[in-house]
């Protein structure tokens, strides 16, 4: 309970556009568990766990969880904490107006912010969801002691760290030396971020660089089993976000396929009543 609350705690310091895209740090392929029932339940459970504190899903029901799977006495034991009915919005007790005066800004609805990255990130939203839930490093200069490689400077902290484990960020920048203009020299810059998130920074004068600007970033995880676990519960809460955002989507998509198919069939049929209607005119 009280690791709860403090996941709770920590969500409370995140901003509107927590998942606005801004550092153009490429995006890594999402795995495709659309149709994995096992990972979008666990998706739900880390849901509701660490990420419906404080964002809320407005446009989703709890026993809409049925469609993966989940029974109504599944969702009151493993799901509802507040006194909740299973018919209830995925909603929170943190009031818009409330976050608003408490923080500056109210943190996003959730229901369908895969769709809205779709948008906004130029790739799929899964894709920008799973590499921003992967990309969080320690950084003391930070008022929560944490930033992000998809969006610098980020005001969400991460709330999943204790499941992550501890690790290390190095990353190499090139970029012009200053003070050089244009046509000057080219400098390499490395910083490491250690567990701590206290950094340290190298530059170094490259003479015989004939590329553009760069940058690469490089994890070191303390525990790489438990950070391999990490990467697959994100998976899992990617997925679910994913299918939360357009729960019909694989019936739309399955119907889309019979309406072709009749319109095929409707195709051939017209084709022959035009021939029988015109072959005495010809």
């Amino acid at each position: 309970m009280i690791k709860k609350l403090m996941g709770a705690v920590a969500l409370m310091l995140t901003c509107a556009t927590a998942l606005a895209s801004e550092g153009g740090y490429p995006l890594e392929t999402a795995p495709n568990r659309v149709n994995d029932v096992a990972s979008l339940q666990n998706g739900a459970k880390l849901f509701v766990n660490y990420c419906l504190n404080c964002h809320a899903a407005g446009s989703m029901r709890y026993n809409k969880l049925s469609e993966i799977g989940l029974t109504d006495e599944q969702i009151k034991k493993n799901l509802l904490f507040t006194g909740q009915k299973v018919g209830d919005l995925m909603t929170i007790a943190m009031s818009p107006k409330d976050a608003k005066k408490w923080f500056g800004v109210a943190p996003p609805d959730l229901s369908v912010i895969a769709r809205a990255k779709s948008q906004t990130a130029g790739a799929p939203g899964i894709d920008y969801i799973y590499t921003y839930l992967r990309s969080f490093y320690r950084d003391t200069s930070r008022p929560t002691g944490w930033n992000n490689l998809v969006f610098p400077n980020v005001g969400m902290p991460h709330v999943l760290w204790e499941r992550q484990g501890a690790r290390e960020l190095t990353t190499v920048a090139m970029h012009r030396a200053e003070g050089k203009g244009e046509e000057g020299g080219w400098e390499r810059v490395t910083t490491v971020y250690d567990p701590q998130g206290y950094a340290t920074v190298k530059k170094d004068e490259v003479a015989s660089y004939h590329g553009g600007e760069s940058f690469t970033a490089t994890f070191k995880a303390a525990n790489a089993a438990q950070s391999a676990q990490f990467d697959n519960d994100v998976a899992d809460l990617t997925a679910f976000l994913g299918w939360m955002s357009e729960p019909v989507a694989q019936f739309r998509k399955e119907l889309g396929v019979w309406v072709l198919l009749f319109l095929g069939l409707f195709l051939v049929v017209a084709l022959r009543l035009n021939a029988s209607y015109w072959k005495h005119v010809r």
